[in-house]
This record gives C-alpha cells, structure tokens and sequence, in this order.
C-alpha cells in the first residue's frame, strides 16, 4: 500500500486562507539592521511615559547597527547549521507586531511551525482525511499507515526499541497524568514515596499529588541549589526502599536547568524505583536516547517540537507498558465487548481509547522529519553559543538579574528588571514586537526557592538570532532610561 506523501502539497489540492491572520509573504523578509544612536537619544523619541511612549511607539524605529554599546561581540554562526536558512521555513516569523518585525522569543510556552508541518496538515485535511484502524477502505487504510508511521517516526526519534513503546496522547500533560492513573493505582500504596524536584513544571508535580493522596502515598520534594540545579546529595539521601517513582524533568522551563538524568535514574533503579522524564522542554534542543537513559517512562509534546497543539508522545518500557491497565474506555482500546466482558487491545492501542488526534500526527511526523533534515549537534552548539552571548548581553541592562546558574542548561532566560512587574516588562517589549513570558511559568515551587512569585522569561529555539537578543536587550535598556 502507498502511503501519500503528507509533507507536500497535495497536486490540485486548493490554497484554502486562514481568516483573521495577518498576510504572509511568500519570501523571507529579511530584518533591517538598526542604525546606531545613542540609548539617550532613542528614549527621548519614545519615553516620557506613559502618554509620549504611546505615541512614539507608532512609528517603526529607525533602522540602526545591530551591536549596541557595551554588548559582547556576536558569535560566529557553525558552518554545519545557519538559522537564518531555517526561518525561511517559517511564515509567521516573517509578520510584524505592532509594526516592527516579530522577534518570537516565547519558544518554552511553544514554537512556531514551520511550512512543512502548515502544508502536511493541509494536505491530510484536503486529500487523505479518513478515521484510523477501524475502515476497510482505500482512505482508510491510507490514513491508519501515515498514523503508524508517525508512531515509528517517535520511537526513531527517542531511540526507543521498537513503535510499540510509543502511546499518542494530547501532550506531557496527558502522559504523566496518564501514568499516574495507570501505572501509579497499581504500584503505589500507603507509605510509598515519590520523589520530585523543586524544579518541576506543575503538570510533573500536581498529577502525583492527586494520585499520592488517592493511593495514600506522599510526594517527597527534592531541594534545589542556588544555582538552580536539583541537589544530587540530598536526592541521594531521599531515595530509600519506600520510593517507587522518581519524576523529573529533562529540561527546567523556568531555569533551563538540565538535570544528569541518566545519573539519576541508574541511582533510582538501586532501589527499585521507576523514572518518569518529562522532556516537553528538552526534545527541541538536544538528541535524546531513552535507551541510554534508561528512563522507564519519557513524554513530550508536539506543540514545543515546531508540531501542532494537542498531539504529544509517552514512551514507556515494553515490559512496564505491558502491564499498564487502561486509564479510559471506548473505542480502539478493545479487543470484544459483550456485556458479561470486555477485553481490551494489546498495548499501546489499549491505552488509546477513541479517535486519535490523526492530523496531529501527520504534523508530528512533518516536524520530525523536517527537524532531521538537520544536524541535531549543530543545532545544539548554535543554541549554546546564542544562549552565552544572550547572557553576557542581557548582563549590560541595569537592574536586570537572571534566575538560576547551572552551568548544564537550555537557551531559557528568566529575568527580573528592577523597578518593573513581569507584566509590564512584557508589555513593553510586545510593543517593540518581541514576545516573551510573564508570569509564573507553572512552575510556582522553582521560582520559591529564589523569593519570587513571578518573572519574565525569554526562551530561545533555533530560528532565533544574535540580533534578536540585541533587540530584546535594545528595549529593555529604553525601558529602564524611559523610567529614569
């Protein structure tokens, strides 16, 4: 059976508009250099706040040279990866905001897309869409080989050893939540332990909570240091033969923490433990192996991996998946229903109930695709030396402090600027057209441990720039003059 190319245009298949977005030019559009003025002299054009700020922001700035004084030199672009040759690949990094050009610095809450995904879901709705694994039909059949594919494409990608460890769910919210309700009711009882770091994103530590006090387990936080990075003494000190779950993060959204995961888990096995990872913040940045981790479970979502919202993947141990009971009834999770008994389906199916999100996948399987069209290395090298320049330079604007210092991090920036909430700070910068996080991040236990209850954050991806950072650092430097 031919599988339909879904990462291209389907021949015939009409340009459908999307209403309510801004036009997208056909050519990437390249950013104007800005031309050197002084910090002074700009604010004077825009400040006097709040009512000349308004006012003077529009009217796009005028163009200057991209370094500003005091900032670090530019780093030097790997010749193996350019990202300027990847944001051709993208439509809406090509818009304006506010009339300037977009700087999408936002990439922890999600990433943009690129055409590839944009036409391979086009062309799934257009030309192939059909129901999965249930018709007999050409369209049918068609559909249920591109969604298995995909299933392949995500066990490829995390080197799991065969597609069967792979179970669709809607995002690393689902997967956790979906572990806990399956694996956790049947491994977890009274007096049992399950450790989670300070670090975690909210949808690592809330589902534990829920299922800790059905089972009358205890969740068992693991401190952080001043840098940022979970404290492997006392983790060492916390495991014990009680612990049955250590759930952790491969990447912290709020700090970029990147926690020695496979060091940690081979320490959680001594004792019998099984490891979640949630790699929701790490997949889009560094090659994972869940093979030489060893993690008895991974999850990831689509929608920060340049894939669509409401697809994402768990990976679990065959031998763990195997015994893992159904979280939902429906359909595509049984094996024959009578009233007298139900069997269910062999896993992952059973544990897939109802239809799957069927175009998600056909994005997942796009976004991968065209993410190995890289060199995932090269990728990550970019990324850190973006994410050292961002650093240095970001260390120029008085009063701003960045949060956390572990040395092993991803290209996240969370930041204070004295004087200013996170909210207005964030304000500010959407009206020079770049976007970043305010708030607490869902991540309210991490920023605690440093006093605070919100903050800014950039998050940066691989489309991203030096001169993007510049522009961020531009306007962060007029708001902290245009407040005097």
């Amino acid at each position: 059976m031919t599988i339909p190319d879904l990462t291209r245009r389907v021949p015939g298949a009409p340009s459908v508009p999307v209403t309510g977005l801004p036009a997208m030019p056909q050519q990437a559009v390249a950013v104007p250099e800005q031309q050197a003025v002084s910090e002074q002299q700009a604010v004077s054009d825009r400040s006097a706040v709040p009512q000349q700020a308004a006012i003077a922001r529009e009217q796009p700035e005028q163009p200057q040279q991209p370094a500003q004084p005091g900032l670090p030199r530019r780093p030097s672009v790997p010749g193996a990866y350019s990202a300027e040759t990847a944001r051709q690949d993208f439509p809406i990094l090509h818009r304006t905001v506010n009339g300037r050009p977009l700087v999408w610095l936002d990439n922890g809450a999600t990433t943009q897309k690129p055409r590839q995904v944009i036409e391979a879901l086009g062309a799934y709705y257009s030309a192939a869409n059909s129901n999965i694994h249930r018709g007999a039909h050409t369209m049918a059949r068609e559909a249920t080989e591109a969604y298995e594919a995909g299933r392949a494409a995500v066990a490829g990608f995390l080197g799991a050893p065969d597609p069967e460890s792979i179970v669709f769910v809607r995002g690393t919210t689902e997967a956790i939540n979906l572990v806990a309700q399956s694996w956790g009711r049947d491994n977890l009882g009274p007096g049992d332990d399950i450790l989670v770091p300070v670090l975690e994103h909210h949808s690592n530590i809330v589902p534990w909570q829920m299922i800790a006090k059905e089972t009358r387990a205890r969740v068992v936080p693991v401190p952080l240091t001043p840098e940022g990075e979970i404290d492997q003494f006392a983790y060492a000190d916390l495991l014990t033969s009680r612990t049955q779950l250590v759930a952790l993060s491969h990447a912290s959204n709020v700090l970029g923490t990147v926690p020695p995961v496979k060091e940690m888990t081979a320490l959680a096995h001594r004792y019998g433990a099984k490891v979640l990872v949630d790699g929701a913040q790490a997949v889009a940045h560094f090659p994972v192996d869940v093979q030489d981790l060893d993690a008895d479970f991974y999850a990831f979502s689509g929608h920060k991996l340049f894939a669509p919202t409401g697809i994402g993947a768990l990976y679990a141990k065959p031998e763990v998946l195997a015994g893992m009971r159904p979280w939902q009834g429906g359909g595509n999770m049984i094996d024959s229903v009578d009233f007298g008994l139900t069997t269910f389906a062999p896993v992952p199916h059973r544990l897939e109930a109802g239809t799957g999100n069927i175009g998600g996948v056909i994005g997942l399987l796009a976004a991968l695709d065209w993410l190995g069209s890289f060199d995932r290395d090269a990728i990550t090298a970019y990324e850190e030396g973006l994410m050292a320049y961002a650093q240095q330079a970001m260390a120029t604007v008085p009063g701003l402090e960045l949060v956390g210092a572990a040395p092993d991090r991803i290209a996240v920036l969370t930041f204070t600027l004295a004087g200013h909430d996170p909210a207005s700070v964030a304000d500010w910068l959407d009206h020079d057209g770049i976007a970043i996080r305010a708030g607490h991040h869902c991540a309210q236990p991490a920023l605690a441990h440093y006093g605070l209850e919100s903050a800014a954050r950039a998050s940066l991806a691989l489309y991203n720039t030096s001169e993007e950072v510049d522009q961020l650092v531009g306007s962060l430097r007029q708001l902290q003059l245009a407040s005097g």
